[in-house]
């Protein structure tokens, strides 16, 4: 059996910089760091952190007056970034700008009067905090079975942005159902699905092609790791999501000559690196890396004082 990897895969530019945030604070001002929710959804990463003094909490509740808090990339509602301002909390924005340009997008439209759908997961952080960018106006399409349940108060007044880790094949067949019932919709100048969300879909589909079993490294909570192996499954490859080496399953590789191994943009190489040993102790061969470009995308930290 061999082993073909993805190329690209693993950690995107969003993700190493909400992590070196996190790691320059505990650095600057020692634990506890408070960090809303999980900084990336990845639990490998979560646990290293926490076991450096990072306190993920659930809400601005649980950071005590007085506390340093990070945002995590997924972004905040503007009910909590005022919440913590009230609070005179030490805030650092861990905020992918990929996220920051959708929530930009959506005060530019609700400022010129449109009534904004947002394409995304229901409970996701990343769509809340988008939906939360506005307190009116906001509507949330999870399928294009949602659409024709839309009403606005002027359907010429419309306009989309989508959460930056779906699938774009979905998103797109979304979009579409959109522009056919209101003809006046309009969108972002870019799409809002991610450089590394589209690269990592694109890498995997390559990767379906070629192999007979595609294993996506990534923990359930991951949107984009969750929509690698539905890239793959989609093209009648069997794909499994998977958090670690530990999950691999003897009968998923039985009688497999290839096995296709990708990661999630918040995976780190370590779990890539882990997962091919495991392979190769289970009978994996040679490993082969799947040709691409590499990507220079790099996002400068805040200042940290």
């Amino acid at each position: 059996m061999d082993i073909l990897l993805a190329n690209p895969r693993g950690f995107c530019a969003g993700v190493e910089r909400a992590i070196a945030i996190v790691e320059k604070a505990l650095e600057l001002f020692g634990a506890p760091i408070y960090v809303r929710h999980e900084v990336v959804h990845n639990k490998y990463v979560v646990d290293n952190l926490r076991a450096k003094g990072a306190v993920f909490v659930d809400e601005l509740d649980d950071v005590p007056d007085g506390g340093t808090v990070i945002f995590s990339a997924h972004g905040v509602s503007k009910a909590v970034q005022a919440e913590a301002a009230r609070r005179k909390l030490r805030v650092f924005d861990a905020t992918c700008p990929l996220v920051t340009k959708v929530h930009l997008e959506v005060a530019r439209q609700r400022t010129q009067g449109r009534e904004v759908v947002m394409i995304g997961h229901k409970g996701h952080p990343e769509v809340e905090g988008t939906m939360g960018q506005s307190g009116d106006g906001m509507h949330l399409v999870e399928k294009v079975g949602d659409v024709p349940r839309l009403t606005f108060s002027d359907p010429e007044r419309v306009a989309y942005v989508t959460q930056t880790t779906l699938s774009i094949d979905d998103a797109a067949t979304i979009v579409g159902a959109l522009r056919e019932r209101f003809p006046a919709i309009v969108g972002p100048k870019k799409d809002d699905i991610c450089y590394a969300t589209q690269n990592r879909q694109d890498a995997v589909r390559k990767l379906a092609e070629s192999c007979d079993v595609v294993l996506v490294v990534g923990s359930p909570t991951s949107s984009n790791s969750n929509r690698l192996r539905e890239v793959a499954a989609g093209m009648g490859c069997a794909a499994h999501l998977i958090d670690g080496p530990d999950e691999i399953r003897a009968e998923w590789l039985a009688g497999k000559r290839s096995v296709g191994l990708t990661a999630g943009a918040s995976a780190p190489e370590i779990l890539v690196e882990r997962v091919i040993h495991r392979l190769r102790e289970m009978g994996a061969a040679k490993v082969v890396a799947q040709e691409g470009e590499p990507e220079r995308v790099s996002f400068p930290l805040p200042k940290l004082n």
